[in-house]
């Protein structure tokens, strides 16, 4: 398996992963699919922090992160979202590619990861348990999908000490 900064090329079967898991599953709020364009110009814009694991001639999944919300104050800490193609999963891709994609996070000066959890994916919940992630909240009915009200847990890794 080869961990890679995502490529423009790479958008096609990025979407290829991401959209059945928007289309089919509660495990993202959204419900409005990605396209190339909008792949491509994401990985344009987060440059490192745009990773990709890939073996047996196709992509396994991808991790990014971004910042968590506007403003200069939170320039330093990031939200993330993490998908892996079906044939990946239980294979330690996910491992593999949080912890690049932390390292990379951290050399750029990121504090914190967070990870927004759909309450209907006790996996997603349990996976970031495994690499360190603390809950640190539940939302209740914050999302709505699919005719129903859903919680988002939050969760953090720390990366770095404070900034001074």
């Amino acid at each position: 398996m080869i961990l890679r900064p995502a490529r423009a090329a790479d958008a096609a079967a990025i979407c290829a992963i991401w959209n059945p898991v928007i289309r089919d599953t509660l495990v993202t709020f959204t419900t409005e699919e990605k396209t190339e364009a909008g792949i491509r110009a994401d990985i344009a814009a987060r440059g490192p922090l745009f990773l990709v694991a890939e073996a047996e001639g196709g992509l396994l999944g991808f991790a990014t992160s971004f910042q968590f919300r506007a403003g200069p104050g939170y320039a330093f800490t990031h939200e993330h979202s993490i998908q892996l193609a079906p044939r990946a999963r239980g294979r330690g891709v996910g491992r593999a590619l949080m912890t690049r994609l932390e390292a990379e996070a951290a050399a750029q000066g990121v504090h914190a990861l967070w990870a927004g959890v759909s309450a209907a994916n006790p996996g997603g919940a349990a996976f970031h348990a495994r690499l360190g992630y603390v809950r640190v909240a539940r939302l209740p009915e914050v999302g709505f999908k699919a005719g129903r009200w859903l919680d988002l847990i939050l969760m953090q890794k720390r990366l770095r000490p404070v900034h001074g």
